[in-house]
């Protein structure tokens, strides 16, 4: 779960904007069940964050900051590519640094990733696991501007020579050093606690931009009928239509994948620490459609979903899901999150949920997960401009915050918490009103109605 995050001098961040979800004490006794405990404290994280703002303000930017995050803690960078970072256009130069820094529990531990980069290099990294007010290194990272990487990974001896060996060198200086272990070792070299750290980045941290899905679902529609049935329920009651889901599994040829995958899969590699390949792997396409290779049986599968409707008793008809309208594809690519097996302790961070769906059904869709995730450690922070969600019978004050852009033109992140609000308070009226900002204010559209002077 992510406990905190903060970010500067990125897209339209300037200075350090942080979103906590650090539950408040002050608001104990209020749906404390929407909590989950951080390890070795006594404050307790937030199941949840809803992040609103007017069009341009930046809640897609801070999504768009946890990606890149995520996408230097494992992605390998080619030499020469530099970073890839977005800085602050509006002010300050080229050679301010970008700094990114990420609380969150992985295997019962919190732990502490960060970095501070240029167009060119990581010039810091570093990864802590933080016990209290205590953060023991695991390794610390620097990079001059000549492009020599210094790593102190004294926390890490345990995991072996390898490792050692590994920070000793230093990797690539626009490459971090959690991507360069990850794109060179093996998992018996990395040690236990690397390899959680690594799978959490890789398995437990999930992005879903609004034309995206969660994962393979197609897979999981076919292998796992306890989800299919799930899934086929919530899209019935949902009135998509829909009666059940059904999947299906074509065998292509070798020629026909590879016909299938666009050049940047080609070579065929998987964002995975190296070790020997799975029976099956899972291959998504940008399309959307899946396939899965059984490499130990050296063929190649095409996975399909059709959803059934039932036009009148005992006559069905099956539609491909690309035949089903945007928000019931939707609906459909955001129901992973909800079920409670299917994603356990998994974070899913969802830009715009409320893209193509109905105000009831993203309402339904919050509602659900905060009931389904009593006791787990599934967490889910959106951006949204539904203000349906805008309910103290909901949500708690903390777990609702705002993006608004200051004068200079840059993001301010702040909670509802920072207002003195009435627990009977209605606040979506209020948002609505302007009370607390985050709204768009329209200039005189008035005077685009006027008939311009004709000049001859």
């Amino acid at each position: 779960m992510i406990v905190s995050f903060s970010v500067s001098n990125f897209r339209s961040f300037l200075a350090e904007e942080t979103i906590s979800l650090v539950a408040s004490k002050r608001l104990s006794g209020s749906h404390d069940d929407h909590t989950g405990p951080i390890p070795d404290s006594d404050d307790r994280v937030l199941r949840t964050a809803v992040l609103y703002g007017a069009n341009g303000a930046g809640k897609s930017n801070l999504f768009k900051a946890i990606r890149y995050l995520r996408s230097v803690a494992l992605g390998p960078r080619a030499k020469n590519t530099g970073t890839g970072r977005e800085r602050f256009q509006l002010a300050g130069s080229k050679d301010d640094l970008s700094s990114f820094d990420l609380q969150f529990v992985a295997a019962g531990r919190l732990y502490r990733y960060g970095f501070k980069a240029d167009d060119e290099r990581i010039a810091e990294e570093w990864l802590y696991h933080v016990t209290g007010n205590r953060q023991k290194p695991l390794y610390e990272r620097s990079t001059d501007v000549s492009g020599k990487v210094t790593i102190d990974a004294k926390g890490l001896r345990a995991a072996g020579e390898k490792l050692t060996a590994l920070a000793t060198v230093g990797g690539p200086r626009n490459q971090s050093f959690l991507a360069t272990i990850s794109a060179t070792l093996d998992a018996s070299d990395v040690g236990e606690e690397l390899g959680h750290l690594l799978s959490w980045f890789m398995r437990g941290l999930t992005l879903v931009s609004p034309d995206e899905a969660l994962g393979p679902l197609a897979l999981v529609v076919d292998q796992d009928p306890a989800f299919r049935s799930f899934a086929s329920g919530f899209l019935k009651s949902s009135s998509t239509g829909i009666d059940h889901l059904v999947a299906t599994r074509k065998e292509i040829s070798q020629d026909e994948f590879h016909k299938l995958l666009p050049s940047e899969f080609l070579p065929f590699l998987r964002a995975d620490i190296r070790t020997e390949r799975p029976e099956m792997e899972i291959v998504r396409l940008t399309d959307g459609k899946e396939i899965l290779v059984d490499h130990q049986g050296g063929r190649v599968y095409h996975i399909s979903v059709q959803a059934t409707h039932e036009q009148e008793p005992g006559k069905e008809v099956q539609l491909e899901l690309t035949e089903e309208s945007d928000g019931t594809r939707r609906l459909l690519n955001l129901i992973p999150a909800l079920h409670p097996t299917a994603f356990t302790g998994v974070v899913h961070v969802i830009d715009e949920i409320d893209r193509s769906l109905h105000p009831i059904l993203v309402r339904e869709f919050l509602e659900f997960f905060l009931k389904s995730s009593k006791g787990d450690f599934r967490q889910v922070i959106v951006t949204t401009h539904e203000s349906n969600l805008l309910d103290q019978d909901l949500l708690r004050r903390d777990e609702i915050w705002f993006a608004e852009k200051d004068s200079t033109g840059a993001t301010r992140l702040y909670s509802l918490l920072d207002f003195k609000v009435r627990n009977d308070l209605e606040i979506r009226k209020h948002y609505l009103q302007g009370r607390f900002g985050a709204i768009p204010f329209l200039g005189n559209l008035e005077s685009l109605l006027a008939t311009p002077d004709r000049h001859e």
